[in-house]
């Protein structure tokens, strides 16, 4: 897995599942005290993801909600999405909205 940092967006590359959640919670979680801002996780390129990482997400969405901010994904892929709801964690996660273009 690897994470690029861009301002308040955090990139993840790779496969998300147990053995990078400590690395992902470790960066999500500095950036939202580093920057006493919301957090934006990009998961374009995000090739497949675990129940793990998911309750990672649901995890951290509920802290930073509860810290007064925000955790977005952004661009989860069909696999990342598709397991959201499988674990029944989608109503647990804040996916960006993207309006639909004409």
């Amino acid at each position: 897995m690897d994470i690029i940092s861009e301002g308040r967006t955090l990139v993840l590359h790779g496969a998300f599942d147990v053995r990078s959640t400590q690395e992902v919670r470790a960066a999500i979680y500095e950036r939202l005290d580093a920057l006493d801002d919301d957090v934006v996780l990009d998961m374009s390129d995000v090739s497949t993801i675990d129940l793990t990482a998911l309750r990672l997400l649901a995890v951290a969405t509920r802290h930073a909600w509860l810290t007064g901010h925000y955790l977005t994904v952004r661009n989860p892929g069909p696999a990342v999405r598709r397991m959201t709801h499988l674990a029944r964690l989608a109503h647990a996660i804040d996916v960006e909205r993207v309006a639909a273009s004409a």
